[in-house]
């Protein structure tokens, strides 16, 4: 019996985790949010670091998880072209400690 309360309260805590789980759509309508990757990290308002692995994606700290369909993804996000277009803007960093928001007024976006 404590085995199942056990093992039912971790699937309700990890249910309740949001992962930065990633798809990248074609087409800007598809998109929840729209990201524009800036060539500065200090034009950034969030900057994003690529993990290997789906259990590597952060809970809403930068640490991305692309995954390859659209229905096991978090967010579907679409590139655009122009910096006026984007909900956001990002830099993508080398190393996992970089990662993190610069303007936490749009951290909703990803919620």
């Amino acid at each position: 019996m404590k085995k199942f309360v056990l093992l039912l309260f971790l699937f309700v805590i990890a249910g309740t985790i949001q992962a930065q789980k990633i798809f990248a759509v074609d087409y800007a309508s598809q998109a929840d949010v729209k990201v524009f990757v800036v060539k500065y990290e200090s034009q950034a308002d969030l900057k994003v670091f690529k993990v290997k692995y789906e259990s590597q994606a952060g809970d809403n700290n930068g640490k991305w998880f692309f995954t390859s369909f659209a229905s096991k993804s978090k967010k579907k996000i679409f590139f655009v072209e122009y910096e006026s277009q984007a909900d956001v803007k990002i830099f993508f960093v080398d190393y996992e400690s970089q990662a993190g928001w610069r303007n936490s007024a749009k951290r909703y976006l990803f919620y």
